[in-house]
């Protein structure tokens, strides 16, 4: 009983499997290709490097719907109240681009790490953007010096 069931199971996954392939022209086997949306990003981290308190701390992280299927992000999440992240409000058709805009509060001073969580329809629905950087207090300024004169005045 015991074999039987072992054998059930493994035609049960070879008939699966096979749904997921197909051949093409040539006859050789390929791999079907999802018919969902896929979000691919150009990149998935950004570093502001060193920056003043005062300065922009906006990024865009551009993306493309690869998959088949319009592609809805449902929602964009931040690590922390000082990263504000605006994602697309209509749906991306594949083939098109679009970005999630980041902005970090570059008033506060020091080392950041914050990471930005993407939600969609896409067949890889969760993906984590990351921002860093630090931000250091602007240099003070000195007031000018008067340079010493030589010039003393008489009286008439």
């Amino acid at each position: 009983m015991k074999n039987l069931f072992i054998l059930f199971v493994a035609v049960i996954s070879l008939i699966s499997l096979r749904s997921f392939v197909s051949e093409d022209y040539n006859g050789s086997t390929l791999l079907q290709k999802s018919k969902t949306a896929h979000i691919q990003f150009e990149t998935t981290k950004h570093d502001f490097g060193t920056i003043q308190v005062g300065d922009d701390g906006s990024f865009e992280f551009k993306f493309k719907n690869t998959g088949k299927e319009p592609l809805i992000i449902q929602g964009v999440r931040t690590s922390c109240g000082c990263t504000i992240a605006k994602k697309p409000n209509a749906p991306v058709m594949p083939g098109k681009s679009d970005v999630i805009k980041v902005r970090y509060d570059t008033r506060r001073i020091g080392v950041f790490h914050k990471t930005i969580t993407v939600t969609s329809n896409a067949d890889n629905a969760t993906v984590v953007l990351v921002i860093r950087g630090e931000v250091k207090p602007k240099p003070k300024e000195e007031a000018p010096v008067k340079p010493k004169s030589s010039f003393t005045p008489t009286s008439k």
